[in-house]
C-alpha cells in the first residue's frame, strides 16, 4: 500500500478533538456497538433478515469502513457490532428525501432496532452498562437540501427541525435503555470533489452551513445529556480535524490526489491496491469517488475514535 497508516496516525492523533467522554463505559468495556447512519457507515448488513445474518461487507470506502475497523482492527473486548446504517440515509425521509425511496432513514433504523434488538434477544442480550449507540448522520441532510430555494437563507431554522427529529429518536432509544452514545459530526464535505467542482462560491456557501449543522448537533446532544442525568458515556467526536489534517497535508502524507478521483475506481475495485493505468493505485487516493473517502481515511478515523472512547 503506498500510504503508510503508521505514518499517518501520529499526525492525526495530535490534531483531532472530541468532547470528553463523561462516564464509566470505555471502548474496552463495550460489548455491543449499534451504529446508525448513511453510506459512510453501512456495511450492507440487513437486520430484518435476522440478527445472525451474514454481513455482506458492502461499503463506500473500497475496503473496511470506520465501523468495521472499530469492530475488527481496534476491537479489544470482542465487541459485537450491529450496523443498521443505510447508504443515502437522512434523519427523516419526510424532511430530506434520500436518493431512493428504499433508503432507510434514521427514523427507520431506530424503528428496526426497537422491533428486533430492543427486546434483547438471546444472541444480542445487550445491557445499558455495556452497549454503545453510535450515529454518523447529516452528510446527506446538509448536502441534499443544499440549494433548496425554499430554505435558502433559513438553513439554520431547517437544521433545528432536523435536530428535533433526531432528538425524538434518541428519546426512543433512551426508553429502550440505551445510556451511552457516540455522535460523529459532518466532515468537511465542502472539500470533496462533488462540491469543489462546482466552484469556490458553492464551497464558500456550504462550509458555514456544515459548521452550523455541527454546532446544532453538539447543542442537541448537550440538551439530551442535561435532561437525562443517568446517561453514561456521551461523546461528540468532531471528524473535521481528522479530515482537515489529512487534506491539508495530503502530499506529504502520500496521497497522490486529494481533490479528485480516478473514474476507473469510482464504483470500487477488486483489490484495495488495484491499479488501472494511467491512474495511481486506488489506495493512493483520498476520495474513491466524488464524495466518499477510501478505507485508509476510515482506518485513521476509527483509531482516533477508539482512542477517544478509551480515555
Amino acid at each position: 500500500m503506498p500510504l503508510s497508516i503508521s505514518r499517518l496516525l501520529p499526525v492525526v492523533l495530535c490534531a483531532f478533538s472530541a468532547t470528553p467522554a463523561l462516564g464509566k463505559l470505555t471502548w474496552g468495556q463495550t460489548k455491543f456497538l449499534f451504529t446508525f447512519g448513511d453510506s459512510y457507515t453501512t456495511d450492507g448488513f440487513n437486520i430484518s433478515a435476522g440478527i445472525d445474518s451474514p454481513v455482506p461487507g458492502f461499503t463506500s470506502s473500497n475496503g473496511p469502513n470506520w465501523v468495521q475497523f472499530l469492530g475488527g482492527t481496534f476491537n479489544v473486548t470482542n465487541t459485537r457490532v450491529f450496523d443498521l446504517a443505510s447508504g443515502g440515509a437522512t434523519i427523516d425521509g419526510a424532511l430530506v428525501p434520500p436518493y431512493l425511496p428504499t433508503v432507510l432513514s434514521i427514523v427507520d433504523q431506530v424503528s428496526q432496532f426497537k422491533q428486533i434488538l430492543g427486546p434483547k434477544p438471546a444472541n444480542a442480550a445487550w445491557q445499558s452498562s455495556n452497549s454503545l449507540f453510535a450515529f454518523w448522520i447529516g452528510i446527506n441532510d446538509v448536502g441534499n437540501s443544499f440549494g433548496w430555494t425554499n430554505i435558502t437563507g433559513h438553513e439554520p431554522q431547517f437544521y433545528s427541525k432536523l435536530m428535533k427529529r433526531l432528538e425524538s429518536q434518541l428519546e426512543i432509544l433512551y426508553d429502550e435503555d440505551a445510556r451511552s452514545f457516540l455522535f460523529l459530526t459532518v466532515p468537511p464535505t465542502d472539500r470533496s470533489p462533488l462540491f469543489l467542482q462546482q466552484g469556490p462560491a458553492v464551497v464558500a456557501r456550504l462550509r458555514p452551513l456544515i459548521a452550523n449543522y455541527n454546532a446544532q448537533l453538539a447543542s442537541t446532544v448537550a440538551q439530551f445529556k442535561a435532561r437525562h442525568r443517568d446517561l453514561d458515556q456521551v461523546t461528540v467526536f468532531d471528524t473535521q480535524p481528522v479530515f482537515n489534517t489529512l487534506l491539508d497535508n495530503a502530499e506529504a502524507l502520500g496521497f497522490v490526489n486529494a481533490t479528485g478521483w480516478c473514474e476507473a475506481y469510482q464504483n470500487g475495485t477488486p483489490e484495495r491496491t488495484t491499479q488501472i493505468s494511467p491512474c495511481a493505485p486506488v489506495s493512493s487516493y483520498f476520495w474513491l469517488n466524488s464524495l466518499h473517502p477510501l478505507f485508509t481515511v476510515h482506518e485513521i478515523l476509527a483509531h482516533a475514535i477508539s482512542t477517544t472512547l478509551s480515555a
